[in-house]
């Protein structure tokens, strides 16, 4: 597929082989949807969002949700810095945005040491002066049920899910007060609506960080930063895939049954594509969305069915 990057005037298209996992379905896409960045040469840039020059942090940017976003935020102009364990893996995605003209900075951070959260935010102000646009994110806890976990599993996810977002917001705000203003968007789980069967430390510690996200924006405003948490649904990424899997062994079933069983469930009967939601993520940090804080986006097809 081709993604498309803007840089100043000038866009680049460069060719990356889709994620297998975009398939999440036994049938495939449904008809008419989005095939990644292919469709985003097709329909154009018609909405300038304004990231032009902004310098947004992104971690957990490997795979799945988190490399889409960083992918869109560079399309979109800006220069971001991505994070990741693995360096190899951080640097193919940072790789991938040099290559079709954006600027990125790969820095090898586990979101779950605080000294590694503080040279990551410092690499990205000495790179580029300072930060503009902050993405929480990290990988989800283990899948299971209250029986399943003792005192280091709920410590390491709370360590994993709700004190990144707080060490990484705190670390980032000297900058964005002193230029003035930023956005931070939380990237949290459908969890924050409505449990999600045997993901108990998921449901919990994401519910904190929607929270914080909720609270901070009130905080925060005085200082010209907006704060947004985004809810991604079922979204064809490697950790939802691993979800089927799981659920499908714990149940006795065929992955397909619980692939079918959830999408069924979607009013837009197929689960959402990465860039899809990065779309939505680069929309809530752009110019575009300058009166929207406080705010849940779902990125969910539907799904969720709660008025609130």
């Amino acid at each position: 597929m081709a993604l498309i990057f803007r840089g100043g005037c000038q866009a680049v298209a460069v060719d990356s082989a889709p994620s297998p996992m975009l398939r999440i379905g036994h049938n495939g896409y449904a008809p008419g949807q989005r095939h990644g960045a292919d469709s985003l040469q097709e329909r154009g840039h018609e909405m300038d969002l304004g990231l032009t020059g902004k310098v947004a942090l992104v971690p957990a940017a490997s795979s799945g949700l988190g490399r889409a976003v960083a992918l869109a935020l560079a399309r979109e102009g800006a220069q971001v810095v991505v994070s990741s364990r693995n360096q190899a893996a951080v640097d193919e995605v940072a790789e991938a945005i040099r290559a079709a003209g954006g600027d990125a900075l790969a820095v090898a951070a586990d979101v779950t040491r605080p000294a590694d959260l503080e040279r990551l935010v410092q690499a990205a102000i000495d790179r580029y002066g300072g930060i503009d646009v902050l993405i929480t994110n990290a990988g989800g806890p283990p899948a299971g049920t209250f029986d399943k976990f003792n005192d280091a599993d709920w410590q390491a996810a709370f360590e994993l899910t709700l004190m990144s977002a707080v060490r990484l917001i705190r670390l980032a705000l000297p900058s964005m007060r002193a230029r003035g203003g930023g956005v931070i968007i939380a990237m949290t789980s459908s969890s924050i609506k409505q449990p999600i069967p045997n993901l108990l430390l998921s449901n919990v510690m994401r519910a904190g960080v929607a929270g914080l996200a909720k609270t901070l924006a009130d905080e925060l405003a005085p200082d010209g930063i907006r704060v947004n948490t985004i809810v991604p649904g079922r979204i064809a990424t490697p950790r939802v895939a691993q979800l089927d899997r799981i659920n499908a062994e714990r149940q006795g079933v065929d992955v397909a049954v619980i692939e079918q069983r959830e999408t069924s469930r979607i009013p837009m009967g197929r689960y959402g594509t990465p860039e899809e939601f990065a779309d939505a993520v680069a929309f809530l940090a752009s110019e575009r969305a300058s009166y929207i804080t406080g705010a849940t986006l779902q990125v969910d097809g539907g799904m969720i069915r709660s008025l609130w």
